[in-house]
């Protein structure tokens, strides 16, 4: 009966053994590709609609914002936080990429007030201000017929596409938090890039 020798130090393992060991490599692999990985905090689309009006093409949407505690807390030390609503229209095409035809993008900055205790909220030249978090949410997360682009810009008759977004735009933060905002989820606030079809 022949006797067993051990393995040679280098040597390659037996053909059942490189199997096995190759079998457990690719379980290895897999599960590192499935592990979940940090995600953006979402904020949920609702409703979105894009119609003409007028001769303009208008945009209704409901997106479900909720400011998380991170960023509350951020509020009240007196950093302000930039919500942008971002709107691209393209026509879609089968041949290549789809053509840009017109893009919109409205900037929501929000503060909060030590002295009279109210958040405020200012967009372009308007601001309000708001007792509440809540009411602050409500109102940058309801778009109610915003003009997005005019009709005659856009071709008659061809089918075209609103992509709409609602994202906290952490270029805007101070530095230091914009490091945090790398490494946490919490500062990775948007919605889903929402594609709404259309005919002018």
């Amino acid at each position: 009966m022949p006797l067993l020798r051990p393995p040679v130090p280098g040597s390659r393992p037996s053909s059942p053994a490189r199997r096995r060991l190759v079998c457990a490599a690719a379980l290895a692999l897999a599960g590192g590709a499935l592990a979940p990985r940090a995600r953006a905090d979402a904020i949920p689309v609702e409703s979105a609609e894009v119609r003409i009006e007028d001769g303009e093409v208008v945009l209704t949407a409901l997106f479900a914002l909720s400011v998380n505690a991170t960023l509350e807390e951020a509020l009240q030390r007196g950093v302000p936080l930039y919500f942008v609503l971002e709107v691209d229209i393209v026509r879609p095409r089968w041949w290549w990429f789809d053509e840009k035809v017109a893009q919109s993008s409205v900037q929501y900055r929000v503060s909060w007030q030590p002295l009279t205790r109210q958040y405020r909220v200012a967009s372009g030249l308007l601001s309000q201000s708001f007792e509440s978090l809540a009411e602050v949410e409500r109102l940058i997360g309801r778009v109610n017929a915003r003009t997005i682009a005019r009709a005659e810009d856009l071709e008659r008759g061809a089918r075209h596409d609103a992509l709409v977004r609602l994202r906290l735009d952490v270029n805007q933060l101070p530095k230091p938090f914009q490091v945090n905002a790398l490494a946490s989820r919490d500062w990775q606030l948007a919605s889903e890039q929402r594609r709404i079809p259309f005919t002018p």
